[in-house]
């Protein structure tokens, strides 16, 4: 008997060209398309995976193809575990990615456990990485793909040997432009749609409104832009609307290039300095995941992305403590590294593991100077 594939299907190009290689390759595919989006989304929204009309193209897709189609309901799940987290680790003054958690917990966890209690052998997404079963370790590797301008391999570092011996990648071998020449090949009425680049919850990909709408409560209350030998220079409008690196739309000019350097939560305070004040070499790492050993004992040398668009790095980590955290001393200066945002870790093409920035550990907050007289 052929084995039974779910297959994630968003609507997109890449997740239905998924779909017809394993129907094609002879595995039983079955599509399925989550249904996220949120419950005061207009009638006919468009946008990415969390739209109304992704269910409606996959349908067309499964059709074309001849396979079973069935949407499940994951809105309150998503909107507890990707939503609420959003918008909590905002607020406590970090910078989160929606789509590494939404791997971590809703497809790799969720759909996963779902699609084995319904009889099925593994699941597939449209994701571009590579999975290998390294015999001779007996340990399944998560690689980069083909395509290194697609390669996601960065957003799925969370996965754990059991979801990976349970998940396939069909894609990892292809790039973008083949995959949409597939598409055509198999008559899917998707192979032109365009790629969905915003957060899938927030079409508009205006998260700072979304915030303020959601936690109207919370008021972003305003403090201190600080510079960085503690002079208080003009005031903020609250931290969840700066990051680490940014430059635009501070509200104010300091006449000099400005970028936030850091935010100090305690004091509810907005760091200022200059393009080189941004650049650091040491962070520390928690909420770790290991792919290519079981945990980490001894310092080694990898190369690290700190942001799914950063290029790797040399670096070398080594543990911490119990080894529940590592500590990330890159060889040279990285721009912004950003609590909050997932740092991975790579030897060659494969994913050692990689956890969550949780601090840089060479950003010193500065004592905040009382205000001279007459100073506002």
């Amino acid at each position: 008997m052929p084995e039974t594939v779910v297959v994630a299907m968003s609507g997109g190009v890449d997740s239905s060209v998924t779909a017809a290689l394993l129907l094609e390759k002879g595995y039983n595919v079955i599509g399925v398309t989550l249904q996220i989006w949120p419950k005061d989304a207009p009638e006919g929204a468009e946008g990415g995976c969390c739209s109304l009309s992704a269910v409606e193209d996959a349908r067309r897709v499964a059709f074309t193809l001849g396979i079973p189609h069935y949407v499940m309901n994951f809105r309150d799940y998503f909107e507890e575990e990707v939503i609420n987290y959003f918008g909590q680790e905002y607020l406590a003054g970090q910078t989160p990615n929606p789509c590494i958690r939404c791997n971590r917990v809703i497809k790799f966890e969720g759909l996963l456990q779902k699609s084995l209690a319904l009889g099925a052998d593994k699941v597939a997404t449209g994701h571009y990485a590579r999975i290998e079963y390294d015999a001779e370790r007996q340990r399944y590797r998560l690689g980069q793909a083909k395509d290194a301008k697609k390669d996601q391999s960065y957003v799925l570092f969370n996965m754990t040997q059991e979801q990976l011996s349970r998940t396939m990648f069909p894609l990892g071998g292809f790039t973008k432009p083949e995959i949409r020449e597939m598409a055509r090949a198999y008559n899917l009425a998707v192979a032109s749609k365009p790629d969905s680049q915003e957060i899938c919850f927030i079409p508009d990909n205006d998260y700072r409104r979304f915030l303020q709408e959601r936690y109207p409560e919370n008021s972003f209350a305003p403090g201190p832009f600080v510079d960085t030998s503690g002079n208080v220079i003009g005031t903020h409008q609250g931290l969840p609307f700066y990051t680490v690196g940014q430059r635009k739309g501070l509200g104010q000019a300091f006449g000099y290039p400005a970028y936030v350097v850091g935010l100090d939560v305690a004091r509810n305070a907005v760091i200022i300095g200059r393009d080189e004040d941004v650049f650091s070499r040491r962070l520390l790492a928690g909420d770790l995941n290991w792919i290519e050993v079981n945990r980490l004992t001894a310092p080694m040398e990898v190369q690290a992305k700190i942001r799914y668009s950063a290029l790797k790095a040399k670096a070398i980590i080594r543990p911490v403590g119990e080894g529940d955290q590592v500590i990330v001393e890159f060889e040279e200066k990285q721009r912004a590294i950003t609590p909050g945002q997932a740092v991975v870790f790579y030897q060659g093409d494969w994913i050692v593991g990689g956890g969550t920035i949780l601090e840089n550990l060479d950003l010193s907050l500065p004592s905040i100077k009382p205000l001279k007289k007459g100073q506002k």
